[in-house]
């Protein structure tokens, strides 16, 4: 198994073409995505780009990081034919294009165009900062685009220039208004920032209940690039449901969970009749882990199989793919890769658990 250890990107050299793959004990040598636990991996993120138009003070420095050669990316035939193998042989039922920036791909049309073409469709999301989205939702929409999720942390025009580094709240919400224009769901995902942004929490979720956009509050993770992340001063799970308590009725939704990061609930008028509003959900990856129910696994833009965002290691399928491994051999690798996970990412409601480690890598990098 081509396993690598991870640091700041860098180009992979070309690999010689992978034999039969030696199977660990225990692993099926047919089947889906499953791990030693018994979790079956059906939700695939693909990374398309590590290079992003904002500069977001959770996730990149000022100044940015290296971006890969674009030959050491994945191209638009080599995505089609991983999402194919992930989807045919492998049970992945639900595919997320994510970056860096995923609008920043030339060729993101055709990329969904060619999945949404795969003789077994998945769901076929994006995940966006929105800049330029106004421009391209419809035509995204026609690709096969079912849905998107859009970051964004705050509707004040300086606290957003604060936190992403960048002016460009209006193009945001251009483009969010023009995805809700297209798509049936627009899911918004928000970070909070102690002292930046905290404040604006409720205002955020009343801005997105008005206009029927689901918001998920998620918590920040030990995932940025300048390695200053501080579990003491992190915006807990627990914090966010006091402060939107304080505003609104927020009760359990009864849909199941179904492995979904973010735990949902419905949102009433604390007041009168406790009229619903809507849904918010709060994606808890510190405090409240939900390891034990994960179900994605993650491609780099660069080929790399990732089973937990935390990881330290990931299964090179570019390489192997590039040297002419066929689609049986790809599937192993992909299923060795995933029997490998572990059964959480080693964080606790304390701090760090013991031996945990930040990865070198920053979430631009790894692909959300």
């Amino acid at each position: 198994m081509a396993v690598v250890t991870l640091g700041i990107p860098t180009p992979r050299p070309a690999a010689p073409a992978a034999g039969p793959v030696a199977l660990p004990s225990g692993r099926p040598d047919t089947g889906g995505l499953v791990d030693s636990f018994g979790r079956v991996a059906t939700d695939l993120r693909v990374s398309l780009t590590d290079r992003c138009n904002l500069r977001c003070t959770y996730c990149m420095p000022a100044e940015g990081l290296p971006a890969l050669p674009r030959d050491a990316t994945m191209t638009r035939a080599e995505i089609v034919r991983l999402v194919g193998i992930a989807t045919r042989d492998l049970g992945v039922r639900q595919v997320r294009f994510t970056g860096g920036e995923p609008l920043l791909r030339r060729d993101l049309l055709d990329i969904v165009r060619d999945c949404a073409a795969l003789p077994r469709r998945p769901e076929l999301s994006l995940t966006t900062n929105a800049v330029g989205l106004d421009s391209r939702a419809r035509a995204l929409r026609d690709a096969g685009l079912d849905r998107v999720n859009v970051s964004l942390d705050t509707l004040d025009p300086d606290t957003f220039a604060t936190l992403a580094r960048r002016p460009f709240l209006e193009r945001t919400l251009a483009g969010i208004a023009a995805a809700a224009d297209v798509f049936d769901v627009v899911k918004i995902n928000a970070v909070l920032v102690r002292g930046v942004n905290l404040d604006h929490a409720a205002d955020l979720l009343a801005w997105c209940l008005e206009r029927g956009f689901e918001l998920r509050f998620i918590e920040q993770m030990p995932l940025d690039a300048d390695h200053a992340w501080d579990r003491s001063a992190m915006v807990t799970a627990a914090e966010v449901r006091d402060l939107l308590g304080e505003r609104f009725a927020l009760e359990p939704d009864v849909e199941p969970r179904d492995g979904a990061p973010a735990e949902r609930f419905v949102v009433r008028s604390p007041q009168g009749t406790g009229d619903r509003l809507g849904r918010v959900g709060i994606i808890a990856s510190v405090t409240e882990p939900f390891c034990g129910d994960c179900r994605r696994t993650r491609l780099t833009a660069e080929g790399g199989v990732r089973d937990c965002l935390f990881a330290h290691t990931e299964t090179d399928l570019l390489g192997p793919l590039r040297a002419g491994a066929d689609d049986a051999v790809l599937a192993d690798l992909w299923r060795t890769a995933m029997w490998g996970k572990q059964a959480g990412h080693g964080m606790t409601d304390t701090g760090f658990g013991e031996g945990f480690t930040q990865p070198e890598r920053t979430m631009s990098a790894i692909g959300g």
